[in-house]
């Protein structure tokens, strides 16, 4: 079931897997195990269900069984906005592990059904071709890989796998609260069409693919502790795309009038939290400093000759190192 250009990356190397103990990743657990991947696991705790406890119970029973390693924790709890706020906590958790423990890859069990989810969200929010393929089956992040290999998959192919196998997992209750938008678009519209056109959509994503992969052009992020930067392509698309790419991985979420302003390049205040500059020939990203210090006015002609951008002076001045770096490569 699982496709070997994705098995590929994940043989031979620290392979962490993203559990709930829900049909999709123990359906993933198990798959890995048949094709001899190499994994831990790691399960979150919100501390909202009262069967999280026994799925808990079910992750260690499965990790010591197959002798890996169970690594788990409790998020506090999240008042408001929880799907975003568990979406970060998860993320920084699976990344502190990735770092302390080497992990090269993070593997996540979304499949076909929500990669079509996203799509159609997306499209009512307003989109073109690489927007809407959203969610891709490998992803290079900061510092490791995030690799989802059920996107060729719908649930009832995976559904079907873990009752063929007697596979025991948990059925997550709040997946049934339409007021939350995804469920409201799961239950209503990409469930039936799944049901009615599953073929056609395999096939229409394997053509967006192959559409977005020929419109945008590759660039190599680097880093400088958290200033990131890249060289700008010749399209609008390919920029905003790198950017968002970006973004996402730090748990933020650009919005159409964000992506919009983005066109017009010059420097951008994003959530209040980033500062995104065209420098040059090069796009820079870095967090966004609301500096109090009156600038040295040898700094400032510094900044001046150089041509920075007012915005990023505050930045560059509190971290004179990243300063120093890149200096030679960028500035």
């Amino acid at each position: 079931m699982l496709e070997s250009k994705l098995l590929k990356p994940l043989q031979g190397r620290k392979n962490l897997l993203a559990f709930s103990g829900g049909a999709d990743s123990t359906a993933l657990f198990f798959l890995l195990l048949e094709h001899h991947i190499d994994f831990d696991i790691a399960i979150v705790d919100y501390q909202i269900r009262t069967q999280s406890k026994e799925e808990l119970k079910y992750a260690q029973t499965l990790a010591q069984t197959h002798q890996l390693i169970c690594h788990h924790t409790k998020a506090p709890k999240i008042e408001k906005n929880f799907e975003s706020e568990a979406r970060s906590f998860r993320y920084h958790f699976f990344e502190e592990l990735i770092t302390k423990y080497s992990y090269k890859n993070l593997i996540t069990a979304h499949h076909l059904g929500d990669r079509f989810e996203w799509m159609l969200m997306q499209f009512c929010k307003g989109a073109g071709c690489v927007e809407l393929t959203g969610i891709q089956r490998e992803q290079k992040r900061d510092g490791y890989t995030l690799i989802r290999p059920l996107l060729h998959l719908d649930k009832q192919e995976l559904l079907h796998y873990l009752e063929a196998n007697k596979l025991h997992y948990f059925e997550d209750e709040s997946n049934l609260d339409e007021s939350i938008k995804r469920n409201e678009f799961r239950h209503n519209y990409a469930l039936p069409l799944l049901e009615k056109y599953l073929s056609g959509i395999k096939k229409s994503f394997d053509y967006l693919d192959a559409d977005a992969q020929a419109l945008l052009e590759e660039r190599e992020i680097h880093k400088v502790g958290d200033f990131a930067y890249f060289k700008a392509t010749s399209q609008d698309r390919s920029d905003i795309y790198l950017i968002d790419q970006y973004l996402k991985a730090q748990d933020y979420m650009l919005s159409a009038q964000e992506r919009e302003a983005l066109k017009k390049k010059g420097s951008h205040i994003v959530g209040r939290k980033f500062l995104i500059t065209w420098h040059k020939d090069s796009i820079c990203i870095v967090p966004y400093i609301q500096s109090k210090v009156i600038l040295p006015k040898e700094f400032k002609e510094q900044m001046r000759l150089l041509k920075i951008d007012p915005k990023l002076r505050g930045y560059l001045f509190e971290n004179p190192k990243v300063f120093e770096q890149l200096q030679e490569v960028l500035f």
